[in-house]
């Protein structure tokens, strides 16, 4: 019985034995399953990787070759991580390249070349393309994916502090490499889409490099050559800088001064370029040519407005030149009264909008383009005719090209800007008319899609006269305090509207009477207007007189106002401008009265 019992023990164990090395060697089965899982899994994300690497820009090392490139940066690209936005997939016609850089190569002026944003086929192109060079391999960390335009460019920004300091979103910028430089050479992304101009990556890249080259050692020269098929920002790397342009390969010679004075701008209309409150001896002086110009062409209501817009910038102490633009139909006598206001008058050919309606609003105001042509001058400081001058804004001919005041979205408003007058900044506006679509069909739609890159002035040197329905109560009635200030808080107001105060009884605001035009209106406003109108000579005041068809169209808005019992009572109140009994037209009250009957209009 006990031995029956100890071969029954002894099975049972051998049993559990059995049962356990099975046990074990399907575990190590299974961990050399997994283990060869785990290799392959390794090997394809390897094999991944250094695909991605070969494919994008990246490290790439070998002799001859330095690198510049962050720690951080290094482990963002190995990991495969790199950012499609800065990605550009242009072929690169290296012939093209080698022609721009033709006089560079014969002078055996490039030692050093700094390469951004290539990948590994086009950087081993550029070891045979300039062999003897040293070439550094330039690493940009990229921008935040969640950076838009529009953080750069807001709609608006608390420019005079009250609850917040505006501040821009931070772009990485480029390390000063140890070697010289003689080439920077970078490939831009360009999608040729409708918004290719306000790119994120391509800002980013340009202003990277621009900021390296203006910190960069040594006393020689430095090269840009971008490779791209749209041109880059014409105010960041003017066309007066461009020394070879073929096919997509653009090569410039930046002035480094004027690279370092832009690069310390904020890097969009985040931020004020121009302090609130800043006065003209606070900025450093510098010897330049410089006017103030406006442009008159297609515009003969306009030449009353010209004239007391001159008058407002002498009565505000500036003594810069005045300039001003009229086509060949202005006659003899209002280029006298434009003469005897200060302005210097230059008769141009117009240039016609190619996309506006015959005899629209908007078919010569291209010709504001000429403004360009104004190479006598360094600097422009351009004010539409509608303006007022309140106080002097010379410090403004410190600014850089394009400095104006924000108008919606990402935009600015051209009625009052810095420009910095270039033959070939001319013939570029000329050479896209057909290609950018203008947003409200006119030149400052234009002039938008051109220059994206522009520096913010504060609002008080474009003061907008409006008082639009969707804004609060208390905007509206800071405007309002703000244009009745004295002394003047504003530096210039800018009298939006169909109507312009010359254009109404000097009485009061004529857009009262007229219900889709109520939020133009602002009587003070216009009151200031007529003041600087009446400090001017009275010879010159005749060029302000009243033609029986503007008299006219005054009465039939008054008697609809008052058909419709507008609440503000403007209509009710009696006129009493000379002008309406001594306008410009012989029997004035008669054919005024004709006018209104056939407009069928009654008493």
């Amino acid at each position: 019985m006990e031995d029956l019992y100890k071969r029954k023990l002894q099975r049972i164990k051998t049993d559990e034995v059995e049962k356990n090395s099975l046990q074990i060697t399907s575990q190590l089965k299974s961990i050399r399953y997994r283990n060869h899982l785990q290799k392959f899994i390794i090997i394809v994300l390897v094999f991944g990787t250094t695909l991605g690497i070969l494919t994008s820009p990246t490290i790439y090392v070998q002799e001859n070759f330095s690198l510049a490139v962050s720690q951080p940066d290094i482990v963002t690209r190995l990991l495969g991580t790199s950012d499609l936005r800065y990605v550009s997939d242009l072929e690169i016609k290296w012939d093209d390249i080698s022609h721009v850089l033709e006089q560079l190569l014969q002078k055996d002026e490039i030692h050093g070349v700094g390469l951004l944003n290539f990948n590994t086929t086009e950087i081993s192109q550029w070891k045979k393309l300039v062999p003897s060079a040293n070439h550094t391999l330039l690493q940009l960390e990229n921008a935040e994916k969640n950076l838009t335009w529009d953080s750069l460019y807001p709609e608006w920004i608390d420019e005079e502090q009250v609850n917040e300091v505006p501040s821009c979103p931070t772009l990485p910028k480029l390390e000063v490499p140890i070697n010289h430089l003689d080439l920077v050479a970078v490939k831009l992304p360009c999608s040729q889409t409708k918004n290719w101009m306000r790119d994120v990556p391509r800002l980013h890249l340009q202003l990277a490099v621009a900021g390296l080259v203006t910190s960069a050692k040594g006393l020689f020269p430095v090269h840009i050559l971008f490779i791209t098929k749209c041109f880059p920002v014409p105010n960041l790397f003017p066309c007066n800088g461009l020394a070879g342009h073929v096919g997509f390969a653009w090569l410039y010679k930046p002035n480094i001064k004027l690279a370092t004075e832009k690069c310390q701008l904020p890097q969009g209309s985040c931020e004020l370029a121009v302090p609130l409150g800043v006065r003209a001896q606070d900025l450093p002086v510098k010897k330049q040519r410089e006017a103030y110009a406006t442009i008159l062409v297609g515009a003969q209501l306009f030449i009353c407005g010209a004239i007391v817009a001159a008058q407002s910038i002498r009565m505000s102490g500036s003594t810069k030149d005045l300039v001003v633009l009229v086509d060949e139909k202005m006659d003899k006598y209002h280029k006298n009264g434009l003469q005897m206001a200060g302005w210097e008058v230059r008769t141009i050919k117009g240039i016609r909008n190619p996309k506006a309606r015959k005899e629209a609003y908007n078919e010569w105001n291209y010709s504001k383009f000429r403004l360009w042509q104004l190479t006598d001058y360094d600097k422009i400081i351009f004010i539409d005719s509608d303006l007022l001058i309140r106080r002097n804004i010379d410090f403004l001919f410190t600014m850089p090209e394009i400095t104006a005041r924000g108008n919606h979205g990402t935009l600015f408003n051209t009625g009052v800007m810095v420009i910095e007058p270039s033959n070939c900044t001319f013939q570029l506006l000329m050479d896209h008319l057909y290609e950018f679509e203008s947003y409200n069909g006119g030149d400052q739609g234009y002039l938008n899609e051109i220059f994206p890159w522009w520096h913010r002035m504060p609002e008080r040197l474009n003061f907008l006269k409006n008082f639009l329905a969707y804004q609060s109560d208390e905007v509206n009635q800071k405007k309002i305090q703000l244009i009745a200030a004295e002394p003047p808080i504003l530096y210039v107001i800018h009298y939006l509207g169909f109507y312009k105060p010359w254009m109404c009884s000097r009485d009061y605001d004529c857009n009262w009477n007229v219900g889709k035009l109520q939020e133009f209106a602002s009587d003070d406003a216009h009151r200031i207007w007529w003041r600087a109108h009446d400090a001017m000579l009275e010879k010159l005041q005749g060029y302000c007189m009243l033609k029986a068809r503007q008299r006219a169209q005054l009465e039939y808005d008054r008697r609809e106002a008052e058909k419709r019992n507008y609440t503000d009572g403007h209509w009710k109140i009696v006129i009493k401008d000379p002008r309406y009994t001594n306008c410009s037209n012989l029997q004035c009250n008669k054919i005024s009265e004709k006018m209104l009957w056939r407009w069928g209009v009654k008493d």
